[in-house]
């Protein structure tokens, strides 16, 4: 943990999939998924840079069960990019389930980045598709612009969150995860695994009050 950090002109909020169907209510909820749209509105009025990422599946994904008959949710299968987990359709473009979470409060917001739009490619990381070689070009984007330290922040720890910041340690920028801006899914103990995983790469764990605006 950290504390007292002082935000600099090259930081970046970087919120990660707050949308409608991974809020209560929604086709896959996270627990608690709403209760971070109030946390990050309060962040936003504190960085200079933001950028929003959605999921943004066609109907057919290969990660939705409904894919793939006799699968139920949960359930996993084996594809050319290594062990897929099924989930219920979700974040299918167009639909409102898709859309950001209407009390999100981000009018400084410089880019809205879609994820998981090929149908036969799952994405969990920002960076990355899963098979963790094609990249989605957004780490290009962020050293283009000289913008090089990352917090995260947004849904769920766990899966996006976390494979979003272990590539971005994997691309060489300084990741910090707002633990109390995110919440977790937490299948058979994968957020105890995943904060684990980040510690191990260089991820910083803080808080909202450990930050400060820029002096």
């Amino acid at each position: 943990m950290s504390d007292n950090i002082e935000l600099q002109a090259d930081d970046v909020l970087l919120v990660i999939d707050v949308q409608n169907d991974f809020c209560p209510g929604g086709a896959l909820p996270v627990a608690g998924g709403d209760e971070v749209v109030p946390v990050i509105n309060r962040l936003a009025r504190m960085f200079p840079h933001m950028i929003l990422t959605q999921d943004w599946h066609p109907k057919d994904h290969i990660s939705f069960a409904s894919s793939h008959p006799g699968k139920e949710p949960h359930d996993v299968i084996e594809t050319e990019y290594g062990p897929q987990v099924l989930w219920p359709d979700h974040c299918v473009r167009g639909t409102p389930g898709a859309d950001l979470h209407p009390e999100l409060q981000v009018p400084a917001c410089e880019l809205i980045h879609r994820d998981a739009y090929r149908a036969k490619m799952e994405s969990y990381s920002a960076f990355f598709e899963n098979d963790h070689t094609t990249p989605t070009g957004l780490g290009g984007y962020l050293r283009e612009r000289g913008l090089t330290r990352l917090f995260l922040v947004g849904l769920a720890t766990d899966f996006c969150v976390q494979y979003s910041a272990l590539d971005g340690r994997k691309l060489g920028f300084d990741v910090f995860v707002i633990e109390d801006a995110c919440r977790g899914i937490d299948l058979e103990g994968s957020l105890e695994q995943a904060w684990a995983n980040m510690a191990s790469a260089g991820v910083v764990r803080i808080r909202a009050a450990d930050l400060r605006a820029p002096a």
